[in-house]
């Protein structure tokens, strides 16, 4: 496995611990967080109880779930501890700022105040909006946006997403916190590495509830009903929200194409990855989102493993029957790999977390 030298596969199978725990649900993660974590959580909880934060660079190829970390992380200390800012939905949330005459004016007036570069702030944003084609956006213009969306947050600590989002912008995120005279908190680059055949099975089996627009996966994360259409002999999901009255959910276009739709990115970003693991001076921890069969009854738990659905239709009845059985694929050493749940990725980011600061 890549990094396996400085980073060897991480533990969450806890001795003493025997209970199964329900990772779908909020109180079974809660019961299951303290059992894996409790003692290091403790040590985080008091750390931000002391007025401490960290600003962590979140890196990761499209479709890994660097948000879904966060956001388990906040389900633990809460929203008021940490944040997620999102580079792209910063992005996009300008889109939004310049519809609304009030918000264009404060995002102007913070741009004026902030931003350092070659281009003025009008043609900044004229180049965000696409307006301006010519115009090449400058790295400094983008930290600006995100400076803004820190300031908005206050003091807590943050997880960045989407930043360094290319080769350039590597020596910049070195040194952020001192381009953007940001508090003198400590930083850590978080990478997940996650096997493309997962991205793969993640992006082919995606589905979307048409009216609630809530994701699902066919293969990955199924719903309480599944139904069948006997004309084409297909499976689909049933949307759970009880509002959608089961409406039948359904897949983006060019999903079924997996992960060749987005080739070039996936290669950007394990290029990112590997430069920042040849950099000195720098904290860094890895999430793994598999874990090889061959030592998974020693390191995990099996309900840790990620599920696999399969259906099978029963003409007599007229019924679907799910089968579940563990999510293995090859990583992209060829090795066979256990997919791992997000909760045993968290566990492990909280355990790396105390350790880098020290506590």
């Amino acid at each position: 496995m890549k990094y396996e030298k400085d980073f060897p596969v991480f533990k969450t199978k806890t001795e003493g611990v025997t209970k199964r725990f329900e990772l779908s649900d909020i109180e079974g993660r809660k019961e299951y967080f303290q059992a894996k974590a409790g003692v290091e959580i403790e040590k985080l909880r008091k750390f931000f109880d002391e007025g401490n934060t960290f600003i962590a660079y979140l890196l990761g190829k499209k479709n890994a779930g660097k948000g879904t970390y966060t956001k388990l992380l906040m389900e633990i200390f809460g929203k008021d501890r940490i944040a997620h800012i999102s580079v792209g939905d910063t992005v996009r949330d300008v889109h939004a700022a310049m519809e609304d005459e009030g918000q264009r004016k404060e995002l102007i007036a913070y741009m004026k105040k902030n931003y350092r570069g070659y281009i003025s702030v009008e043609d900044g944003i004229d180049a965000l909006l696409g307006k301006n084609q010519k115009t090449l956006l400058p790295n400094e213009f983008i930290m600006a946006l995100v400076k803004r969306e820190i300031d908005k947050a206050g003091k807590k600590a943050i997880f960045l997403d989407g930043f360094p989002r290319n080769l350039d912008q590597v020596s910049y995120a070195l040194f952020f916190k001192e381009l953007i005279d940001f508090r003198n908190d400590p930083d850590i680059f978080v990478a997940i590495d996650i096997p493309e055949a997962v991205i793969d099975e993640r992006m082919k089996y995606r589905v979307v509830c048409p009216i609630c627009h809530t994701p699902r996966n066919l293969k990955l994360f199924s719903t309480k009903e599944v139904g069948y259409e006997e004309a084409t002999k297909e499976f689909y999901l049933k949307c759970d929200n009880p509002e959608c009255d089961g409406e039948r959910m359904s897949g983006k276009e060019g999903d079924n194409m997996g992960i060749e739709s987005i080739r070039d990115r996936l290669e950007l970003d394990e290029t990112l990855i590997n430069k920042v693991f040849t950099l000195h001076g720098v904290s860094r921890v890895l999430l793994r989102n598999a874990v090889p069969v061959a030592v998974a009854s020693e390191t995990i738990d099996d309900y840790e493993i990620t599920p696999a659905y399969s259906y099978e239709f029963d003409e007599a009845t007229k019924t679907v029957k799910t089968i579940e059985a563990p999510f293995v694929v090859k990583d992209d050493e060829g090795v066979e790999v256990c997919s791992l749940l997000a909760p045993p990725a968290a566990v492990s980011l909280i355990k790396q977390l105390v350790g880098i600061l020290g506590l």
